[in-house]
């Protein structure tokens, strides 16, 4: 599987790489510096250089691209978060038409609380959840992960805890813990996973070992419905008869497609 990683040179994404690599995955690594890149990623990551808010970069860097793994983010300044969070993920379904791809897409634990003081300063949460939306009507296959906080883990706390319904809701390390290479594990081994696919999910770390199979963590979380917009459990705190114009329009044109 040729597998595109967007984000690649991030601190999740760069363990997404390695990762990818390790499980024999020809990877394609999309950077905007290429000198910067090959200092941090593996030398037999390929590159694909450029912005991934540019389109005709992101039809480039698709060309014979199995799986994509979103690990990009924005830092939730003015108008960052609808272009690069959803942004990217939009232009990044439209460059592949109807070409099927595998998806996997990182967005966050607490996504779907739309009143806190972060979504309303920042609306992160909200251009994530949109991206979801994006995925979920496309009709690829997708797994998408909303990680905990990342590296609060104590140290015994490798094994991990699939949750759904989004119901860790307090903004703080409180909701779960999460390294780095495990969100990247559960990202990569998606791919391949039967039993991962139409699903979302909460990522945390509990105390434990690390488990050697994740499928039956996959096989057990129920699949979102057939054509939904949001995943299984997730409460309705976006309606969709309240989304901008332009969003229904893009949603309404990826289901078409």
């Amino acid at each position: 599987m040729h597998v595109l990683v967007i984000g690649a040179t991030g601190s999740i994404g760069r363990h997404v790489v390695t990762q990818s690599l390790e499980a024999g995955h020809p990877t394609t690594a999309l950077v905007r510096n290429a000198d910067r890149a090959r200092k941090i990623l593996p030398e037999a990551a390929a590159l694909a250089v450029g912005d991934g808010t540019d389109p005709a970069v992101l039809a480039a860097a698709l060309e014979s691209v199995d799986a994509v793994v979103f690990t990009h983010g924005s830092h939730g300044g003015p108008g960052e978060a609808e272009r690069i969070d959803y942004g990217i993920v939009r232009d990044t379904l439209a460059a592949t038409g109807r070409r099927p791809v595998r998806i996997a897409l990182m967005t966050a634990i607490g996504v779907t609380v739309h009143d806190g003081a972060y979504n309303r300063s920042s609306q992160v949460h909200d251009w994530k959840r949109r991206s979801e939306r994006l995925v979920r009507r496309s009709g690829n296959a997708y797994t998408i992960v909303r990680p905990a906080w990342f590296d609060y883990n104590e140290p015994d706390q490798h094994r991990l805890v699939f949750l759904q319904g989004d119901t860790r809701r307090t903004g703080s390390p409180a909701d779960g813990a999460i390294a780095r290479d495990q969100i990247a594990r559960v990202l990569v081994e998606s791919l391949t996973s039967r039993g991962a696919e139409r699903k979302t999910l909460e990522l945390i770390a509990e105390t434990g070992p690390a488990q050697d199979d994740l499928e039956p963590l996959f096989a057990a979380l129920e699949a979102d419905p057939e054509g939904a917009f949001d995943g299984a459990r997730d409460p309705d705190t976006l309606p969709l008869a309240y989304e901008p114009a332009q969003v229904a329009d893009e949603l309404d044109a990826i289901t078409r497609s």
